[in-house]
């Protein structure tokens, strides 16, 4: 089977995606990323967290207006239910994502 484009994978989900747009050398997005697993873990399996590195994904980003980062989008079955670009605490983002899942 072929591996999925990120593209592909986040016009398909049918679950909720929180997608983290970010790049390596990016401090900010080191910061947010343990705020993240922690809001993934205790939305208990209701959002699915993919990250996209701008790096190796440009196009991705260019297409979605990324220009800065960290962003974050939260997608379903497609469509963009929700975008937010930098920091947040683990309350700020679990109270934005509770509202769509």
């Amino acid at each position: 089977m072929a591996k999925k484009s990120p593209k592909t994978i986040l016009l398909e989900s049918q679950e909720p995606l929180l997608v983290d747009f970010y790049a390596d050398w990016c401090g900010p997005c080191q910061t947010l990323s343990p705020v993240l697993e922690k809001v993934v873990a205790e939305l208990q399996g209701k959002v699915t967290l993919f990250k996209v590195n701008v790096d190796k994904h440009p196009q991705l980003a260019q297409q979605f207006a990324i220009r800065s980062i960290p962003h974050l989008m939260l997608f379903k079955r497609g469509k963009i239910l929700w975008r937010k670009g930098g920091l947040l605490t683990s309350a700020e983002l679990l109270k934005q994502l509770k509202a769509f899942v």
